[in-house]
């Protein structure tokens, strides 16, 4: 299998107005989609648009809608002229467990036929059931990647719109990171991270990692409102949203 999972941990640092820490541990899938009726058939445990105790579906991402996620990335790169014939996409991304997920952030790694990345697609999602999409396209063969793009889509009731994110992620083989820092006025007001370390998508890993996260994704939703409610605590001003978006996608140079 190409496909990996990644054993690790979040972070997340706010410095400003009053600071805030918190880490959790997590595991993510490194799907290659091209590989998911495979998995399917050969994973125990594991089930592609069915429940089991680890699932993916592809409604979660992409259009929602349980349409072609392969489709929609490539509809995307095109609209955006990011033109290849044949590419590979690889999604890092969240399973559900006993069919839940919240992935505050997937990340797509798109190939070209020579094994190039080409793009990175990073996937936002918040509590409202709203998701952006901003699409980069990567022109050098690196290691390491850095993006910068203007905040367009409502994340935390305690962070204003008028921020810049700063991404930073390694191309995923035996490690994989993700590092956001978001600024305002030219000031880091938070840092958030996520590391893992890669081991073979197959049945007993799967078992291993879920063992050792049981709850995962209704943790990961739990602690998003029990930290905010430690926001409002300390007497941080609540931002309150004020568009609704769907579901929106931004190229970004």
């Amino acid at each position: 299998m190409i496909s990996s999972i990644y054993n690790g941990k979040v972070i997340h640092k706010r410095f400003k107005p009053k600071e805030h820490f918190f880490k959790y541990s997590v595991f993510s899938l490194l799907i290659d989609l091209s590989e998911l009726n495979q998995l399917d058939k050969e994973i125990k445990f594991f089930s592609f648009n069915k429940f089991n105790l680890i699932s993916f579906y592809e409604k979660d991402h992409g259009n929602r809608d349980g349409s072609s996620l392969v489709e929609w990335v490539k509809k995307n790169l095109d609209e955006n002229n990011i033109h290849f014939k044949d590419i590979k996409i690889k999604l890092l991304c969240y399973p559900r467990i006993f069919g839940y997920v919240f992935n505050p952030l997937s990340v797509f790694f798109i190939y070209n036929s020579n094994e190039k990345l080409i793009s990175i697609l990073y996937e936002v999602k918040n509590t409202f059931g709203e998701q952006h999409t901003y699409i980069f396209k990567v022109d050098d063969d690196l290691k390491l990647f850095q993006h910068n793009c203007s905040k367009k889509f409502h994340v935390s009731p305690f962070i204003e719109m008028d921020c810049n994110y700063f991404f930073r992620i390694l191309k995923p083989e035996d490690k994989m990171s993700v590092i956001i820092d978001q600024y305002q006025a030219n000031e880091k007001i938070l840092y958030a991270s996520q590391d893992g370390k890669r081991v073979d998508f197959n049945s007993k890993e799967l078992l291993k990692s879920y063992l050792k996260h049981p709850l995962m994704t209704f943790k990961i939703i739990s602690a998003i409102h029990f930290e905010a409610f430690k926001l409002w605590t300390k007497g941080i001003k609540f931002i309150k949203k004020k568009l609704k978006i769907k579901n929106n996608i931004t190229f970004e140079s």
